[in-house]
């Protein structure tokens, strides 16, 4: 597993519906939020970007440091961005854990029970994420 791993899935509207530290190293008390503040920081890079490709996948769209911002787009239906910050090398592993929770996330959406948009907060959907990070990650 990726010694850092922050995980976060955006709406639409530029709201993270879904967050997770995934990574295995001791937190530091401001590592969230420095992590939060990178994420938030590339979706102006997202914005652009998402104009001028149509691939899903787009490696390393920022880094920080020896963090990497990967990036996971669905504009077609959804409008959701999927987004990960690590430290890691491995875009293979990273590639299928974004298509895996990206399957979660539409089954989530089938769910009468949850209104697009919103926060996720089942710890189903939460212990799926955490397992799939810990197999590809």
């Amino acid at each position: 597993m990726a010694t850092t791993a922050c995980f976060i899935i955006v709406s639409r509207n530029d709201i993270p519906i879904y967050e997770a530290e995934v990574g295995s190293t001791v937190k530091r008390e401001d590592a969230a939020h420095l992590h939060q503040f990178i994420l938030h920081a590339a979706q102006d890079i997202v914005q652009d970007l998402a104009w001028t490709t149509s691939a899903m996948f787009l490696k390393a769209i920022d880094r920080f440091n020896d963090l990497v911002v990967k990036l996971f787009l669905n504009l077609v239906s959804i409008h959701t961005r999927l987004m990960l910050l690590h430290d890691s090398r491995n875009d293979d592993g990273i590639k299928s854990f974004f298509q895996e929770v990206h399957e979660l996330y539409i089954k989530t959406l089938l769910n009468p029970l949850y209104l697009p948009g919103s926060r996720i907060t089942s710890s189903h959907f939460d212990t799926k994420v955490r397992a799939l990070a810990r197999k590809y990650l």
